[in-house]
């Protein structure tokens, strides 16, 4: 089956293994190319949290029968292959999903929280979050909004706006301090003091449309963007990108 869109990007943290939450389903790259993890689904929201736990929501296949329609908060434990309802079945389709350490937080028109996956909290936000992003040790929360990238040290009660070089579209933690924010102008920033300052890359990589950020074992920010029919990889802030599918 063809992949139409890629709706987000991750890593898992048990081997590394490339993950892409599609339109199709999701796919991880293995030794003998993509390979489809479990049923057909309109992944629209995707994130893996620290203990390797995967969550996702959107849409069913049209071959799913036993998953509602939105999917609302969905789980999985097997890295994928199977999901299980955990709440907001049939009401949310969260289009931007994070997990934190404390937190899963999702945007489906309004923004909420759960500690327990299962009993949402209402957070205010200033204006609707394209992205979402938790920092792996404290929760720290980042929106890309049409207001500028905000920040909630808070779990979502409080907002912030950080000064970007400029207006983000998506944004990634690499690790507690390193946040890599996509530019509406289709170039890569990042920032080792938690957005207190900015490094702009200087090529335009094109409009991206799914973002990843993480650590090399030597220690590098690596991140991994979705275009339009390519998936990149760059250790150089865009400087240079190579095939991640390669």
């Amino acid at each position: 089956m063809a992949i139409t869109h890629i709706h987000a990007i991750a890593r898992d943290p048990s081997d590394r293994t490339l993950l892409l939450a599609t339109h199709e389903g999701l796919y991880a790259k293995e030794a003998g190319g993509l390979t489809l993890r479990g049923p057909v689904m309109d992944l629209m929201g995707f994130t893996v949290s620290r203990d390797g736990t995967f969550y996702a929501s959107g849409h069913p296949g049209v071959a799913v029968r036993d998953l509602p329609q939105p999917l609302g908060l969905i789980r999985s434990t097997d890295r994928g292959r199977t999901w299980q309802v955990i709440s907001r079945g049939g009401q949310s389709d969260f289009h931007a999903l994070t997990a934190g350490p404390q937190l899963v937080v999702g945007f489906d028109g309004a923004l909420r929280t759960t500690s327990d996956a299962t009993q949402w909290a209402d957070r205010g936000i200033p204006a609707p979050p394209r992205s979402l992003a938790a920092s792996p040790t404290t929760g720290t929360l980042v929106a890309t909004t049409e207001k500028g990238l905000l920040r909630s040290t808070d779990h979502g009660a409080t907002w912030q706006t950080l000064d970007t070089p400029a207006l983000s579209v998506l944004a990634a933690w690499a690790d507690e301090s390193t946040l890599v924010v996509a530019t509406t102008d289709g170039r890569l920033a990042t920032s080792t003091d938690r957005g207190a300052t900015w490094t702009l890359g200087t090529r335009v990589v094109g409009p991206v449309e799914a973002l990843w950020a993480g650590r090399t074992s030597s220690g590098e920010v690596e991140v991994v963007i979705a275009l339009h029919d390519q998936v990149l990889r760059t250790t150089d802030n865009g400087a240079t990108t190579s095939d991640a599918l390669a």
